[in-house]
């Protein structure tokens, strides 16, 4: 079991509030993103060269990164169209209906409205509906051309230094990683881009970006070691562009996401625990009417403990699974019912929506 800490800081004045809110979480499977590279922008490249390309970058994308302030924490967002909208993390905006907006040129504030929040995904749009005209939109990737190896520059306001930038390379693409705030929320984001640039409290919403000047993620997660007060150097972790695009698109479309393509099966639920105190399976707390468990024959209080052929001992293992499985997927489900006996039930897949 690894550690988290989101990127966002606790409504800092400066330097003084470092600490992000801490979470737990496993890397549960990894699945390489199969696609070539958006043109390996450095390769063959002098140094000069590359220097006047980051700088091309830092010029063409920071003015959209501004600045998100609430009650309680401050954190990044990316300017996403013309029409004033904005995206960040969902755990940036908490509760928050109104945010303050600074932009990263000139300094301008503005007020900006939350349209709609995906705590599944840990995205928010944001929309900026007076003095719009002078936030300029950043242009978004094809996430599926992230490569290993490719340079990428992070750019938010961490610690409350705005319009930072800290440089790395993508580590790895298709992570799936988790993460559960202390009032019990919860986000899974799958797939994940890993990097080595450094995301510090206050990146979080912020901009992942390719020397060719493109967002291919949104900061969202540091790991964390265990047992240690500090992020783990060089392990970050952002929404692929993609995912962003989709969910923000829904959000301003609907005001709510219909469809993220991935399967639920219509449960509340948390990670049961054995005697000894070890994961034992995944608790059904509440059964949606209608939903792929209920029509499965799953009750309030069962204990699933398999999908299909994989064992299922956490309620990370289970969102792990269920993350790479298609809505309309026929699932078989293994759980008990007061009793040693292991029961099945089989149902389609529900589709995840915030609807």
């Amino acid at each position: 079991m690894g550690s988290w800490s989101r990127s966002r800081a606790p409504g800092f004045p400066g330097l003084a509030a470092v600490a992000a809110a801490a979470a737990t979480a496993a890397i549960a499977t990894v699945a390489v993103l199969a696609g070539c590279a958006g043109g390996a922008p450095s390769a063959g490249l002098s140094p000069s060269k590359l220097q006047m390309q980051y700088e091309q970058a830092i010029r063409r994308v920071l003015p959209s990164v501004v600045a998100i302030t609430t009650a309680t924490s401050t954190g990044s967002g990316v300017v996403y169209d013309r029409h004033g909208y904005i995206v960040t993390n969902e755990h940036v905006v908490g509760t928050a209906k109104t945010v303050k907006i600074q932009e990263a040129v000139g300094n301008k504030s503005l007020t900006g409205t939350v349209v709609g929040t995906f705590p599944s995904d840990d995205l928010a749009v944001i929309r900026v509906a007076s003095g719009a005209g002078s936030l300029k939109p950043a242009k978004f990737a094809d996430s599926n051309t992230a490569q290993i190896g490719e340079i990428v520059l992070a750019m938010g306001n961490p610690l409350g230094l705005t319009d930072s930038v800290t440089q790395g390379i993508i580590s790895a693409t298709g992570r799936i990683v988790g993460a559960g705030e202390p009032t019990g929320g919860r986000a899974l984001i799958s797939p994940a881009i890993q990097t080595s640039a450094a995301i510090n409290p206050g990146n979080s919403g912020g901009a992942l970006v390719t020397l060719d000047s493109e967002v291919i993620g949104i900061p969202t997660l540091a790991a964390r070691l265990p047992g240690e007060a500090g992020a783990a150097p060089g392990i970050g972790f952002a929404i692929p562009s993609n995912t962003v695009r989709n969910i923000a698109n829904q959000i301003i479309k609907y005001g709510k996401v219909v469809s993220t393509g991935r399967g639920t099966l219509g449960i509340t639920a948390q990670t049961a625990a054995s005697k000894s105190g070890e994961p034992a399976g995944v608790a059904v707390l509440g059964v949606a009417a209608g939903g792929t468990a209920a029509n499965a024959g799953l009750r309030k209080g069962d204990i699933i403990v398999g999908v299909n052929r994989r064992s299922i001992a956490s309620l990370e293992q289970l969102e792990a699974t269920l993350s790479g499985l298609q809505p309309g997927t026929s699932v078989t489900i293994r759980y008990t019912r007061g009793s040693a006996a292991v029961h099945a039930g089989s149902a389609k897949l529900g589709s995840l929506s915030s609807g």
